[in-house]
């Protein structure tokens, strides 16, 4: 279930803690996301022993967090651009010891696993403790208390107890690396950020129409032929240092292999398979109904042609083989009808009478099947069912087996989706798409050419504006849903396209935006009265760019510095809408 349950009674505890986890907030010691409860009364702090140590359990994945958080705790002795008011100490001991227990030390990453953490630290003791039900658990709480420790010498919050847990059990990014590629350090450095946020879905949309960057074992011509070139290409052995590297920091892998659609790339290999491959995307005398893609880059499988299945299987096979990640992206967006309409064998098919809706279901039908015969739920754009033209009657998407990330239409098509039974992952564009609000980027776009005054409402952007923090943070992903509609809402990801982002600009389309959702998503965007709290977020948010900085992230700022040192000066009392 995407939002987890607590008893009235600790509901009521929520509150009281909240109220005083507030107070505390203004002392300007930030935890990014805020923490679910978080009680700091007396606002005190003493300094961190230079000694200091953490104990765990051992288990390879929690054991790696612990020694990369022990050397991040002893060396940051990060400076706050607004000094916190708290009540310092030395007459108390300096804080010694970490000591982390763990309930179930074997229970693997999925989906859904229990990621809650309780963190106490004493205001008089060496030992502070960290107990969670996982080593996922585990982790989350390390970062929280990493985030509690500042300065030179190190100080670190005392007198303080947190209990945290996440709302949605999916907080994730994708990133598109097939229209502009990314290295293997880029996504490794993504998915440390991702860490510190607190989010667990890596969403990897390896592959498109633009290039195959992916090396198949079994059909290694897809990326020798469809990539880059051969410096551009993700080995079997990068995938593997991707995964562990993703494991380590509680980051799910989640690979996307786009089709029937998004395809261009394949027919460099196998052009038999590919219909409208290398054609033009919207020819001169063709209406925009009639166009062979939406954007330049042609090409969808044919599910007519028994060889396409012999390829997609061996990819299908090889990919589930890569990726231990029970869940598989299938893709199946934006099937246009102008590309499969150029093939002659299903123009003959539909000169009998059939639709492009039953080539669609063809391939659904023998796939979908396939996917899951090897343990793995599929992962759905949301045309597959939700398309005006091109798409599967719900008989062929059993629900049990399938999951729809949806990103058309705001809350309309959330609602839809769980309305017809079945799980979401929400990405509506409007909201939660980082690469809008940039312009176009056709060569010879006649909208740009203004003789005065532009008036291109949102720059020539299909998804503009540019999706600021506050549009990210206060977007509400059960919003007209009931409470049993909601309990279908897995939880949610931002999106960014690459076709105009590369490594050069990585950082800053993704951070700090992200981090806006991945508060949103972990411990909600409102206060224990109900109201949206993003007034009081940004001074935290500052801060946790700021942060992120120091830790190698190229987040983007939000703020003059001037309004960080400045807290409120840059607020209004004034309503704009």
């Amino acid at each position: 279930m995407g939002t987890q349950n607590t008893s009235n009674s600790f509901n009521s505890a929520i509150i009281l803690i909240t109220v005083i986890s507030q107070l505390c907030l203004s002392t300007g010691i930030n935890v990014w996301p805020q923490p679910r409860l978080m009680s700091w009364p007396q606002s005190q702090a003493t300094l961190l022993s230079p000694n200091f140590i953490i104990t765990s359990p051992n288990h390879p994945y929690l054991s790696s967090a612990v020694n990369r958080y022990l050397n991040l705790i002893k060396t940051e002795h990060y400076r706050f651009q607004l000094t916190p008011s708290v009540n310092f100490t030395t007459s108390t001991p300096p804080l010694l010891t970490l000591l982390i227990s763990v309930d179930q030390l074997l229970t693997p990453l999925h989906h859904g696993v229990d990621e809650s953490y309780t963190l106490t630290i004493p205001a008089t003791g060496s030992t502070a403790n960290l107990t969670a039900q996982t080593v996922w658990g585990a982790m989350r709480g390390l970062e929280t208390f990493s985030q509690l420790v500042w300065g030179e010498p190190s100080r670190v919050a005392v007198g303080l107890y947190v209990w945290d847990s996440p709302l949605f059990a999916h907080r994730g990014l994708m990133l598109d690396t097939s229209r502009n590629y990314f290295g293997v350090d880029d996504i490794l450095r993504t998915i440390e950020a991702m860490s510190g946020n607190k989010m667990n879905v890596f969403h990897w949309h390896i592959t498109d129409s633009h290039s195959f960057p992916l090396v198949i074992p079994s059909e290694p011509d897809l990326a020798t032929k469809g990539s880059y070139g051969p410096d551009m290409q993700y080995s079997p052995d990068d995938v593997k240092k991707i995964v562990e590297f993703g494991l380590a920091h509680g980051v799910r892998v989640v690979p996307e292999i786009d089709s029937p659609g998004h395809t261009g790339s394949w027919a460099e290999a196998y052009p038999e398979i590919v219909t409208c491959a290398n054609m033009f995307w919207w020819p001169a005398q063709n209406e925009w109904a009639d166009r062979l893609a939406s954007e330049p880059g042609t090409g969808h499988l044919n599910p007519l042609n028994p060889k396409t299945y012999q390829v997609l299987k061996n990819v299908i096979r090889d990919v589930v083989n890569l990726f231990p990640e029970p869940f598989y992206h299938a893709g199946a967006d934006e099937i246009i009808p102008g590309c499969w309409k150029a093939d002659p064998t299903i123009q003959s098919f539909l000169s009998k009478g059939g639709t492009l809706s039953q080539v669609l279901e063809n391939f659904v039908n023998i796939t979908l099947p396939f996917i899951v015969s090897l343990n793995r739920t599929v992962v759905y754009w949301e045309d597959v069912l939700l398309d005006d033209l091109i798409k599967v009657e719900s008989s062929f998407l059993p629900p049990e087996h399938t999951i729809l990330q949806t990103w058309n239409n705001g809350p309309n098509n959330t609602k839809k989706i769980v309305k017809a039974g079945y799980r979401a992952i929400v990405s509506s564009s409007e909201f939660y798409y980082l690469d809008c609000g940039h312009g176009d980027f056709l060569g010879n776009d006649s909208q740009y050419d203004q003789p005065s005054v532009s008036n291109i409402g949102d720059g020539g952007s299909w998804c503009g504006p540019f999706k600021t923090w506050q549009t990210i943070y206060n977007y509400d992903i059960t919003y007209g849903l009931s409470e049993e509609e909601a309990k279908l809402v897995v939880g949610g990801e931002v999106a960014l396209w690459s076709e105009q982002a590369d490594p050069t600009v990585l950082d800053a389309r993704l951070w700090p935006r992200t981090s806006a959702m991945a508060e949103a998503l972990w411990s909600g965007n409102r206060d224990e009265k109900g109201n949206k709290r993003y007034a009081k977020a940004t001074d935290r948010l500052n801060e946790w760019r700021y942060r992120m900085v120091s830790r190698g992230i190229g987040a983007e700022p939000i703020q003059p510095l001037w309004c960080v040192r400045n807290p409120g000066m840059c607020n209004t009392v004034h309503p704009f809408v």
